[in-house]
């Protein structure tokens, strides 16, 4: 066994005097004692420095994320009104108080068609209320004669008022009260805080671009000059055609509706050409439910022609109206607005689906301002059609089966 540096120290103390101690055994120093790099104190805690400032970006980004939202769509809602507040204040008018008449505009017809449809959907609860017992003696009569039954009305009513789940529902609605008034309260304090700050993005606008571009040097300038000047378009191009399309669906279906004499026909026209218009795709069925069930209960064969009439009506929007109103606004192809309105629905809920076209038509517009394009070659297969006088099936699976280095001038005989 090798003489380890214990060992030697004990035989060079029990060595006799006068004589020298044996040498020691060639072999590699010591090592010295590890001692930590001085970097590696400095690197862990810059490490968890970074960690702490991660994590406390992230909770402030997850507090703020409802706050960023509505500053988003209260950009969008400025962008929208842009083009009529600018050209109020051409004609002498405040920005400010070009902007304030706007909105003021805005919030008279919002409010007025809020109250119409509240009042509309009231009278119509209180007259289904009353004729609750003939629609009940209806169906009872109608299972009396299908199923040969002896079901009384008032049994029924018993049956329906002393049930457990009806008192379940009675007690979970009175203990939901509180939760429904504070989420009334909440969507109140959004919808003000959304139109404040849109008012100052519309107002202000000028003075913001002015702040943006003073931080930018000239170059960048014009290009984010020319990026707001695109998204003012795109935004209220889109509205304002969609606000057209709205009137337009809205007086069709009035006819219709008060062609078969249903109440509340105004009110029901105006609810379908809006919601057919902001919500894209399946809008128009969507918004065409209320007046069918409206109409049923004047007669079930009116809720047939009011769907008639929606399903025909959305082809004629589709194929002949949109195309015309959106052609200098927002050319966007259907399949893309529904995959932009799919993707802005699983990022931000009901206000992506919103604001998505219009986002979608900015991006679109954007891009074909710098994105290189060249001529198409007079080629039929651009059109959709096939070049004649190519390689016949069968003579392409001789080709496959002769192999690419054996000679296939019969196979290219055949082609020509």
């Amino acid at each position: 066994m090798a003489a380890t540096d214990e060992t030697l120290q004990v035989t060079a103390d029990a060595a006799p005097p006068g004589t020298t101690p044996p040498e020691r055994p060639p072999g590699p120093a010591p090592a010295p004692h590890a001692r930590m790099p001085r970097w590696l104190p400095r690197a862990m805690v810059l490490a968890l420095a970074l960690i702490a400032c991660f994590q406390l970006g992230s909770w402030a980004f997850h507090q703020v994320t409802g706050l960023l939202i509505n500053v988003l769509i209260a950009f969008f809602l400025a962008l929208a009104v842009e083009p009529a507040v600018s050209w109020m204040a051409a004609r002498g008018l405040r920005r400010g108080l070009a902007t304030a008449l706007t909105f003021l505009g805005v919030m008279i017809a919002g409010a007025g068609f809020v109250v119409l449809l509240g009042s509309m959907l009231a009278g119509q609860i209180v007259d289904m209320v009353e004729d609750f017992p003939k629609y009940l003696d209806q169906v009872i009569s109608w299972v009396n004669q299908t199923f040969h039954t002896d079901l009384n009305r008032v049994e029924v009513q018993d049956s329906l008022l002393h049930s457990d789940w009806l008192q379940k529902y009675v007690q979970n609605s009175a203990t939901g009260v509180l939760d429904v008034s504070a989420q009334v309260l909440g969507g109140l304090f959004q919808l003000l805080t959304i139109l404040l700050f849109s008012f100052y993005f519309a107002a202000d606008g000028p003075r913001l671009r002015r702040a943006l571009c003073s931080v930018l040097p000239p170059a960048k300038q014009a290009e984010v000059l020319r990026a707001w000047e695109i998204a003012v378009d795109k935004t209220g191009g889109y509205l304002y055609s969609r606000g057209l399309m709205a009137l337009i669906s809205g007086i069709a279906h009035y006819i219709l509706l008060a062609a078969l004499d249903v109440p509340y026909a105004p009110v029901l026209g105006m609810w379908v050409g809006l919601v057919s218009q902001f919500i894209p795709t399946i809008g128009t069925y969507l918004a065409g439910a209320l007046p069918m069930l409206i109409a049923f209960t004047v007669d079930p064969w009116y809720a047939l022609w009011v769907l008639v009439f929606v399903v025909v009506y959305q082809q004629f929007e589709n194929y002949v109206l949109q195309p015309k109103l959106t052609a200098k606004t927002v050319d966007i192809h259907p399949a893309v607005a529904f995959g932009s309105v799919i993707a802005g629905t699983a990022l931000l809920g009901a206000v992506g689906a919103l604001i998505a076209i219009p986002a979608v038509a900015t991006l679109q517009a954007f891009l074909g301002a710098y994105v290189k394009r060249y001529d198409v070659t007079d080629d039929p297969r651009v059109h959709g059609h096939r070049r004649r006088g190519g390689a016949s099936l069968v003579a392409r699976a001789r080709r496959a089966l002769r192999g690419p280095n054996e000679p296939h001038a019969e196979v290219e005989a055949e082609d020509r």
